[in-house]
């Protein structure tokens, strides 16, 4: 009997058992008949002359310093989709937590969870900058709506919070879709960390991701850089794959970073960047500087590892290469700002991510 997870054009007509369920500030527990019941709520001025039914709840105020729990579901089942749309900052912070662990298995500012690193950095919140994403797990659409489609088992429970660590309130909509339903066995449980290195210290890798410990696979990148100094081309550096015992050498290595992205030659068609976003793929933001304010060339790519699972038995640590060109045609090891998030699946317990930076070091300047 099919369980109603894992969905996909194959098996979308099958019926199964599955209980389908939604978390929302319209329904804050995903309660069979719960939504829409709302009679206060941050709509409830503006639903005055209607009243409940009507909109009144549709979002909520994450206080300055506070955490806010958005779903503490029991399970089994699986996370099938979730929808954000927020004032973006490196200081609004998404985690979740499967069955029971002290600590995160999702671990990330919310814009780079959603491969949208760079989103209103030059700009106020309503004017800023809002690249689309056109991805298959991941889909940002006009203005800052931010999708994902990873599916997420668990078996005893999932537990979701958005933590604001500014100084300003925060105004979150937000709608987590998830099923109810018997787990297979051989589910792994979804991750994301994410690590920031500003600037890349000369001749040391960026570390995308280390300390992985069981049985897993990775499944995709996320990776945006801004450049230190004009210094010409950027991308020469090659993302490595160290697993189940690799030391100094890896099992996988790439040929350089727009390669990896799926780009080549750099990225350069007739003197200029083209970005592009594709289902497992992308360079789809380039901010160039403006000669007043905005000094520093930047970019924001992404690679999903959805049909070629990069998969490990025992441990993992990938890096990349931050690398260049310099005189009479060497390369450069350059020192650049580089953050990245991390994408995998792995059996639990798992090893504790490595806790974030404080809110200077995770400012974008």
């Amino acid at each position: 009997m099919f369980n109603g997870l894992g969905t996909n054009l194959n098996n979308l007509s099958k019926i199964a058992d599955a209980k389908t369920r939604s978390l929302s500030a319209e329904n804050f527990d995903g309660k069979k008949g719960g939504g829409g019941q709302a009679t206060e709520g941050t709509c409830k001025k503006i639903a005055r002359d209607l009243g409940q039914k009507f909109k009144v709840s549709p979002s909520v105020i994450v206080d300055a310093k506070s955490t806010f729990t958005a779903g503490d579901i029991a399970g089994p089942g699986a996370i099938q989709s979730m929808w954000v749309t927020c004032e973006l900052s490196r200081d609004f912070i998404i985690r979740i937590y499967w069955d029971d662990q002290e600590t995160p298995s999702v671990e990330c500012p919310v814009q780079d969870f959603f491969a949208f690193s760079w989103g209103n950095v030059t700009d106020d919140s309503k004017h800023g900058t809002f690249p689309h994403v056109n991805s298959v797990p991941v889909m940002v659409a006009p203005a800052r709506g931010m999708n994902c489609f990873w599916e997420m088992p668990f078996r005893k429970r999932a537990k979701i919070t958005f933590e604001n660590r500014s100084d300003k309130d925060i105004t979150l909509y937000y709608q987590i879709n998830y099923a109810l339903a018997e787990v297979d066995d051989d589910c792994a449980y979804f991750h994301a960390s994410f690590r920031r290195t500003n600037p890349v210290k000369y001749k040391e890798d960026h570390i995308i991701i280390d300390n992985i410990k069981g049985k897993g696979q990775y499944v995709g990148t996320v990776l945006a850089i801004g450049l230190n100094g004009a210094n010409g081309w950027w991308g020469e550096g090659e993302i490595k794959f160290f697993m189940d015992g690799d030391d100094e050498f890896p099992t996988i290595c790439g040929t350089g970073t727009e390669d990896y992205f799926g780009g080549a030659y750099n990225f350069d068609v007739n003197g200029g960047y083209v970005t592009y976003s594709g289902p497992y793929m992308g360079m789809h933001q380039v901010i160039q500087p403006d000669g007043l304010y905005v000094s520093q060339q930047r970019f924001c790519m992404y690679r999903w590892h959805i049909v070629d699972p990069i998969r490990f038995e025992s441990d993992l640590r990938v890096t990349i290469q931050d690398l260049g060109w310099r005189s009479e045609m060497r390369f450069l090891p350059r020192q650049d700002d580089i953050a990245t998030v991390a994408f995998w699946y792995q059996t639990l317990p798992s090893a504790p991510l490595l806790p974030l930076p404080d809110c200077d070091e995770m400012e974008i300047i």
